[in-house]
C-alpha cells in the first residue's frame, strides 16, 4: 500500500502572481529549501526511520516461508559394569540432522504479515509528514528572518525620524520657540526606539540562527517580498471544500486510520493464541552408531528420513491469551477514538488556517491603507509643528503610529503566507510547488 493509494487528493491550486524569471545573487526560498532537503538532520532521521520500517514486511513474510535448519553433534559415551566399575563400552558418537518446516496454517503469522503491509503504509505517511514539516519549518524560518529584517528596517527609520525631531526640538528651544519639554519628550522617545532597535537586532540574529540550524550553515542575504505585491488567495475559495479535503486526506487522519487497522490486526494476532497450528515437517539425519550392511562391500550408517504434518493445539495458557485479547480490543477502541479526534482536529485546523488567509488578506489591505494615512498624518503634523499649531509630541506620536503600522503590515504578510501553506498541509496536499509559487513573488534585496 502506498501513500498515493491511501489519499484521494482533490486538485487544489493557489493562484500566485508570476514575476519575470531572474537570476538570484541572494538565496531565494527554493535555494534555501534545496539546501535544507539535503542538510536537515530531522528529515534525514525520518528518512532513515522510513528505510528501517520497510524491513517489517519481509521480516513478517519470512514467518510464512520454509524454515530449514541443520544440526551436527558429537559425544563420547562410556559404559561401566557395577562390579568393579570396569569399562564395558566406550567410544565416540557423531550425529547430524537436517530439518525443513513449512507452516501450513498459522493464523498469527499470517495476520502479522498483513499487519506489516499497514506498518509499511504508516511509515510512508510518516515520511510524508516529515517532508511537509520540513516545508513548513523552512518557510517559517525564512519568513521569520524577513520579518525581523523588515521590523528592524522600520525601527531604524523611526530612530532616524525621532533623531530629526530631537534636533528640531533642541534648535527651537535654543531659539526660544519651544520649551524644554519638547526636547525631553523627543529624547525619551529616541531612547525607547534605540532600545527597541537593539532588541530587534538580537531577534534577527536569533532567527538567522534558527534558519542556519536547519541548513547546517548560515544563510546569505535572502530574497525579499516586495512591498505591495498581491498575495495568493485560497483556491477554491470555499471553506467547506477545504474542510472536506482535510477531513478525508489530512496526513494525521490517514495515520489515525492506519493505526485503527493495525490495532484490528493486533486483536487477530492475540486471538490466534487459541487457534491450532499446522506445520509440514521433513527431516533427514543419522543418530545411530550402528553399522548396517545391505550385502554390498560398502556398509554404512543408517540415515533416517521422515515427512509428516504436525498439528499443535493450545489447551490452556493460564488465561493470558484472553487477557491479551481484552487488552488489544481496548487499544483498538482507543485507536478509533484517536481517529475521530484527528478527523475533528483536521476540520478545525482547516477552518482556522482558511480564516487566517482570508482575514490576513483583508488585514493587509487595511494596513496598507493605514500606512498611507499614517504617512499623511506624519507630514501634516510635521507641517503643523513648523507653523506652531502642533507640538512635538504630536509629531512623535504620528511617527510612532506610522512605523508600528509598517511592522504590523510586514507581520500580516508573512503570517498570511504561512497560513496558506498550513492550510494545504492540514489538507494533505502541501508540495514543493507551493514554495515555488511563493518564490516567484520574491525579489532581490534592496
Amino acid at each position: 500500500m502506498r501513500v498515493r493509494s491511501l489519499t484521494a487528493l482533490l486538485v487544489f491550486t493557489c493562484a500566485a502572481s508570476v514575476g519575470p524569471s531572474r537570476a538570484h545573487a541572494a538565496d531565494d526560498l527554493m535555494q534555501v529549501w534545496r539546501t535544507a532537503l539535503g542538510s536537515d538532520p530531522v528529515y534525514a532521521a525520518a528518512r532513515a526511520n522510513y528505510r528501517a520500517s520497510l524491513e517489517k514486511e519481509p521480516q513478517a513474510r519470512a514467518g510464512l516461508l520454509p524454515q530449514i535448519s541443520a544440526e551436527a553433534g558429537g559425544a563420547y559415551r562410556e559404559t561401566r559394569s557395577t562390579q568393579g566399575f570396569g569399562v564395558a563400552y566406550s567410544g565416540g558418537r557423531g550425529t547430524w540432522d537436517l530439518a525443513l518446516t513449512q507452516p501450513l496454517f498459522n493464523w498469527s503469522r499470517w495476520q502479522a504479515y498483513e499487519q506489516s503491509k499497514l506498518l509499511t503504509a504508516d511509515a510512508e505517511v510518516r515520511l510524508q509528514q516529515a517532508f511537509q514539516d520540513l516545508l513548513l519549518r523552512v518557510a517559517e524560518a525564512y519568513f521569520n528572518v524577513l520579518y525581523a529584517q523588515d521590523a528592524l528596517t522600520a525601527t531604524e527609520a523611526e530612530k532616524a525620524a525621532v533623531a530629526g525631531q530631537l534636533e528640531s526640538a533642541k534648535r527651537n528651544f535654543e531659539l526660544g520657540n519651544a520649551t524644554i519639554t519638547d526636547t525631553y519628550e523627543a529624547q525619551a522617545r529616541y531612547d525607547l526606539v534605540l532600545a527597541q532597535e537593539l532588541r530587534l537586532q538580537n531577534d534577527l540574529d536569533v532567527r538567522r540562527d534558527v534558519l542556519a540550524q536547519i541548513l547546517g550553515s548560515p544563510a546569505g542575504a535572502l530574497a525579499e517580498l516586495p512591498p505591495g505585491v498581491r498575495l495568493p488567495s485560497p483556491q477554491p475559495a470555499r471553506l467547506n471544500d477545504w474542510s472536506t479535503q482535510a477531513e478525508a486526506s489530512s496526513l494525521d487522519v490517514l495515520r489515525a486510520q492506519l493505526q485503527t487497522r493495525i490495532a484490528g490486526r493486533d486483536i487477530q494476532i492475540a486471538k490466534s493464541g487459541h487457534y491450532p497450528t499446522v506445520n509440514l515437517r521433513a527431516t533427514s539425519g543419522s543418530a545411530s552408531d550402528a553399522v548396517m550392511s545391505n550385502g554390498s562391500s560398502a556398509p554404512g550408517k543408517p540415515i533416517n528420513n521422515s515427512v509428516g504434518v504436525v498439528l499443535s493445539i493450545p489447551l490452556y495458557s493460564g488465561g493470558g491469551i484472553s487477557s491479551q485479547v481484552t487488552e488489544r480490543v481496548q487499544l483498538e477502541q482507543k485507536a478509533r477514538h484517536d481517529f475521530e479526534a484527528a478527523r475533528r482536529q483536521a476540520v478545525q485546523s482547516a477552518r482556522q488556517h482558511y480564516s487566517g488567509v482570508t482575514s490576513g488578506l483583508a488585514r493587509i489591505d487595511a494596513l496598507e491603507a493605514g500606512e498611507k494615512s499614517s504617512r499623511a498624518s506624519v507630514e501634516a503634523n510635521r507641517t503643523g509643528y513648523e507653523v506652531g499649531v502642533r507640538i512635538s509630541l504630536d509629531v512623535l506620536n504620528a511617527q510612532q503610529q506610522l512605523y508600528a503600522t509598517q511592522r504590523d503590515l510586514a507581520l500580516a504578510r508573512y503570517t498570511t503566507l504561512l497560513s496558506g501553506l498550513r492550510l494545504k498541509a492540514v489538507s494533505g496536499i502541501l508540495a514543493e510547488t507551493d514554495l515555488e509559487a511563493i518564490n516567484r513573488l520574491l525579489r532581490e534585496p534592496r
